[in-house]
């Protein structure tokens, strides 16, 4: 069985930088301060399906 993954879009920019595993027990989007490439900074990045 695969493993499903979601991406990590930053807010800024919107570009989709990271993947991570969909959890199934997750209720509510994640979101967490990543570094974006296309920005040059820390900036707050959310799960989209």
């Amino acid at each position: 069985m695969a493993v499903k993954k979601v991406a990590l879009a930053c807010s800024v920019c919107g570009s989709r930088n990271y993947m991570v595993a969909k959890k199934p027990t997750r209720v509510e989007r994640l979101e967490v301060k990543k570094f974006c490439k296309f920005c040059g900074q820390h900036t707050l990045h959310k799960e989209t399906m």
